[in-house]
């Protein structure tokens, strides 16, 4: 990928792979309605158009989340999902691998062996991680004692579950999360909140999400890692029944390519202060 033209900023997009692999054999021939209810579908797509605009390193995958889900953790297993878990059934029904929807419909319902959990986390866990690992060492290594701004891209249902903090409540339109506080510097997330406000979505904080494994992973202030999560209410852009895109989706990419160009300036601001 060429040159970002804002170096200390990238996105990541872990959720809206598709693929999935031969061995991950309990995900045959689920409907697709079933096999996309939690998928960020289109996230990719919608920010694609701001990504080239603007010039912005992305990493992304085509793996399916149900196969690993990238914003989890490797033990983030239990009995239900693989054999020889460390923790008792229930405890990551959504977890790496995930064993129900989040609407109830079952995924897996026989765990499998540590060895295949392994080496799904070796095949399409790691390799994106390893990515982002990468990313950071590599633009610290050029400018020592930059700071780096990750924006984490995710879509939400429009309405919480009950697997969700928010049960039978509509979401707004964009959820901004920095864990309380502690993955980014206040002066980052402010931004963030600011430019999709003037993009011209409806922007709530911390709630229903606060972040996940990405922003605790990579949300490293005292390091100069600045991490934030952008979920995004999946009505705006498509149909969260048959799983399609709708024609309101050009104007929502349109609305996130602007957010992204008034984050660029304000990191821009923030390298030159």
């Amino acid at each position: 990928m060429s040159t970002a033209e804002i170096p200390n900023f990238f996105v990541t997009i872990p959720h809206s792979g598709e693929q999935v692999p031969e061995e991950v054999t309990w995900l045959k021939g689920l409907s697709e309605p079933h096999l996309m209810r939690d998928v960020d579908r289109y996230v990719d797509r919608l920010y694609a158009p701001g990504i080239q605009q603007h010039n912005v390193f992305s990493i992304q995958t085509p793996w399916h989340r149900y196969v690993v889900d990238l914003n989890r953790l490797p033990g983030d297993i239990d009995e239900d999902s693989v054999i020889g878990a460390p923790h008792e059934s229930g405890a990551f029904t959504t977890g790496l691998h995930w064993v129900n929807t989040t609407q109830g419909e079952p995924l897996i319902t026989t765990p499998m062996s540590m060895e295949l959990h392994q080496q799904l986390v070796d095949q399409y866990h790691r390799p994106f991680h390893a990515q982002v690992e990468t990313h950071y060492s590599q633009c610290f290594a050029k400018t020592p004692g930059t700071k780096m701004y990750q924006l984490d891209a995710h879509s939400m249902p429009s309405w919480g579950t009950e697997a969700h903090r928010d049960p039978g409540q509509q979401r707004p339109q964009i959820v901004v999360s920095d864990f309380h506080g502690a993955s980014c510097e206040p002066q980052y997330k402010d931004l963030v909140i600011a430019a999709y406000e003037a993009a011209g979505f409806q922007v709530a904080y911390n709630f229903p999400y606060v972040g996940g494994r990405v922003t605790q992973l990579y949300g490293k202030p005292d390091q100069n890692q600045h991490c934030i999560q952008v979920e995004m209410r999946r009505d705006l852009y498509m149909n969260e029944d048959t799983k399609a895109l709708e024609a309101s989706s050009k104007g929502v990419s349109e609305k996130v390519s602007k957010a992204l160009g008034l984050i660029i300036e304000g990191i821009r601001s923030f390298n030159e202060g």
